[in-house]
Formats: structure tokens, C-alpha cells, sequence
């Protein structure tokens, strides 16, 4: 997705590494999302921005990309990641297919 751009009109690059998605200014990484899939979940476990390029909207754009990626790949979306969990409960267009955290989730994850 080569339009996406933060609050300042700088393009962004979202890119996908494994567990992780990654969020690019310049060609410099800035930030990530990293997540563990179990049965049909996506559960995202951890989310963070440099702080020099905080409040940009780098997270929101990141985590966006990663939500409408998993719900293509056909998986549902478990936040244990505070930064993802404030973002669902801005944002209800995955409400179908987010899971809340169950106990057993987060044992597996230890």
C-alpha cells in the first residue's frame, strides 16, 4: 500500500516479516506490531513507535494495516496488546471478528 501516509503527508510502508508487521518513514523502520497466531486467532501481543516519530498516527496506520490483513487471511483478531485493544474500541469496523481474550489464550502464550 504505497498511499499511505502519517498526520504530517510523509508516506508510509507497511510490511509483514513473520510475526510482525512494521511500519516505515523515509525507508527507516519506525515501528511495529507483533502478534502469535494460535488456532484461528491472531493475537496481538505487543505494538510500539520511536518516540521521535510519536504522534504521527504511525501506530493507527499500522495497526489498521494489520487488523485488515488478518481479517484477509481469514483469522480473528484477539487483543492482549493495550495499544490494539484502544484501537478496536475507537474503531468497530473488526467487531466481527474480534475475540476477546480468554484465559486459556493468554496461558499459552506464558
Amino acid at each position: 500500500m504505497s498511499d499511505l501516509t502519517d498526520n504530517t503527508g510523509a508516506p508510509v510502508v507497511i510490511a509483514r516479516t513473520g510475526d510482525t508487521f512494521t511500519v516505515a518513514v523515509e525507508g527507516r523502520p519506525v515501528g511495529l506490531t507483533r502478534f502469535v497466531e494460535r488456532d484461528d486467532d491472531r493475537v496481538f501481543v505487543h505494538t510500539e513507535v520511536e518516540p521521535a516519530f510519536g504522534g504521527r498516527g504511525l501506530a493507527t496506520v499500522l495497526i489498521a494495516h494489520a487488523l485488515a490483513a488478518t481479517r484477509a487471511d481469514g483469522r480473528r483478531i484477539v487483543a492482549l496488546c493495550p495499544m490494539v485493544a484502544a484501537y478496536l474500541k475507537k474503531h468497530h469496523d473488526f467487531d466481527d471478528v474480534v475475540d476477546r481474550p480468554t484465559r486459556e489464550i493468554i496461558d499459552s502464550l506464558r
